[in-house]
């Protein structure tokens, strides 16, 4: 009677481990980022909040950056599956689809963007042009221009050559800066050897990577507040989950966000008191009808540019992100 009420249990335990493991959807998410990057932070924060709210149900597997899949390619790795979730930039897909680059032009925060309807019409257009679920964003932050040198005008960029990421070409172009595309990883080394004097990034990064002993300033002019980074999850293995599920994760999202927005303002306020008053760089500072000037060109050259690719489309896309 014992051996059968042993065989009995282990066949049960099989069982419920069966029926648990086929409920669990397993996914692999990547960044284009290093995994243990700064601003990496939030998206692992996001992955271990998803498995531990969602009770198994989804489990995901944060499995690097761009070394698994490189950075330009990730967009297609999840439009076919290849990879479930990417924490990735709109600027990175933005040939597929234009409309994402309202992205780092918008003026709203990610919760006011749900209520706008930006957020809406980012979910239809991602799942009609890359196959996938915009889930919500997972960095926050402004971008300056760090040089070697000090620039106090907007004239005074002309001819630099900064590191530049896709994002910034076309802005840096209408300064007449030289954008130069150079890998993170070589950075440091451009700086030193004089390729480039200068680059374009956010206040979380650039100490931590060395890029500040090669700099002196940072202009007193951020840009692209809003970001464009974007939680994206194969639209397939979306439509296998189950409404409940699917609900879970956009409820969960939406409460990250505040979070992350609020941990990317803080740090950003606390790096840059950090290198100011240790004066590891000095602010380079514009007249403010420079400063306002500088900016302009940066949104209008990026909204003219979408207007030549999806003119129909521009009204209702500044509308809903506040412009």
């Amino acid at each position: 009677m014992n051996r059968l009420i042993s065989i009995c249990t282990l066949i049960l335990f099989f069982q419920v481990t069966f029926i648990s493991l086929a409920l669990s959807e397993n996914m692999r998410a990547i960044s284009f980022l290093p995994k243990n990057h700064p601003l990496t932070s939030q998206a692992n924060i996001w992955v271990k909040t998803i498995n531990s709210r969602l009770n198994g149900k989804v489990k995901i597997d944060y499995v690097g950056g761009a070394e698994v899949i490189p950075r330009y390619q990730q967009a297609e790795a999840v439009r076919n599956g290849v990879v479930d979730i990417i924490f990735n930039v709109a600027s990175t897909y933005q040939a597929i689809i234009p409309e994402a680059s309202a992205f780092t032009l918008s003026k709203l925060t990610p919760s006011e963007e749900r209520e706008s309807g930006f957020y809406n019409y980012m979910v239809k257009k991602h799942v009609e042009k890359l196959n996938s679920r915009y889930i919500g964003r997972w960095q926050m932050g402004n971008f300056y221009f760090w040089t070697k040198k000090e620039v106090t005008s907007v004239g005074g960029l002309k001819g630099l050559k900064l590191r530049t990421g896709s994002l910034f070409n076309r802005t840096m172009k209408a300064v007449n800066v030289v954008p130069v595309k150079i890998k993170g990883s070589e950075t440091y080394t451009a700086l030193e050897r004089g390729v480039v004097d200068g680059f374009a990034y956010p206040v979380i990064g650039p100490r931590k990577k060395g890029w500040l002993k090669k700099v002196k300033f940072i202009i007193d002019a951020p840009l692209f507040g809003a970001s464009n980074a974007t939680i994206l999850m194969n639209y397939d293995k979306w439509k296998k989950l189950s409404k409940a599920t699917q609900d879970k994760v956009i409820s969960i999202t939406q409460a990250f966000e505040p979070k992350m927005v609020k941990h990317f303002t803080n740090g950003e306020v606390n790096e840059l008191k950090e290198i100011l008053s240790n004066k590891i760089v000095i602010k380079a500072r514009f007249s403010e009808d420079q400063r306002q000037k500088f900016i302009k060109i940066a949104y209008d050259v990026e909204w003219n540019h979408l207007a030549t690719k999806i003119p129909n489309a521009i009204p209702e896309l500044k509308r809903l992100t506040g412009n």
